[in-house]
């Protein structure tokens, strides 16, 4: 129990929430302690019956059976790895910012589980994309890749990759606004963290860095945003410059 309690401790707080929630919403669905109809979004119990947590469980809800429990389980497996080396790595200090990361998936993407996976997935890639990452049979290649090699990964295991491609798409989104349009365009900053999100979970000093760090000019430090606000990028690094 106490290596059980000390791999737990070690998650990431958001990634630990994130994860376990996923596997708690899952098998929950699965044995029936309730039914899998009030756990994923439908319009009409949504609007007309008000029925507000569907969003939310959707999220976190995915429908396992024969056919899908291996595709399931390597989407878990990615949330836990990418979701903890971008929550120790690009936002190490920075749990708001984080927070604001997965609060604009769920907004995208509130419906699919594997989308929202994919989009972190994304954005650490891109964070880190020329530290090389190695895959399946001890393939490696650039992380710039990786999320497209999943993609066609579960291509090939599930048969489908429309929610992969989706969450390829918002990750990219949230990458450009973010971090590409002001750096290396020299644009506006269209995203900034709401200040309750640093009310709740102020920046801290310090943390441990995930696999895969990304240049310093990237990160903007915890102790230079003590009240939260809207982020100071500094000048225009160029991404990828050290």
């Amino acid at each position: 129990m106490s290596d059980l309690a000390d791999w737990i401790g070690g998650i990431p707080l958001l990634t630990r929430y994130w994860f376990f929630l996923t596997v708690g919403f899952t098998v929950v669905g699965k044995i029936g302690l309730v039914s899998p109809y009030y756990l994923v979004l439908l319009s009409d119990p949504f609007f007309k019956q008000f029925q507000i947590w569907r969003p939310i469980s959707a999220m976190l809800f995915y429908p396992v059976n024969p056919m899908t429990g291996f595709h399931y389980l390597v989407n878990l497996y990615f949330l836990y790895q990418y979701s903890s080396r971008l929550e120790t790595g690009l936002f190490d200090g920075r749990p708001a910012d984080y927070l604001f990361l997965l609060l604009f998936n769920w907004i995208c993407i509130a419906v699919l589980m594997v989308a929202g996976v994919m989009s972190v997935i994304y954005i650490w890639a891109q964070a880190n994309k020329d530290v090389t990452v190695s895959f399946l049979f001890g393939t490696q290649f650039k992380a710039f890749y990786l999320p497209w090699v999943i993609l066609l990964f579960n291509l090939i295991v599930s048969g489908a990759f429309i929610e992969e491609l989706i969450g390829n798409l918002v990750g990219h989104l949230f990458f450009f606004l973010m971090y590409k349009y002001p750096l290396d365009l020299g644009g506006r900053s269209f995203l900034s963290t709401p200040q309750i999100l640093y009310r709740w979970l102020p920046n801290r000093r310090g943390g441990v860095s995930g696999f895969g760090v990304p240049p310093a000019s990237w990160r903007r430090p915890a102790e230079d945003q003590p009240g939260g606000g809207r982020h100071n990028w500094g000048r225009g690094f160029r991404l990828g410059e050290q």
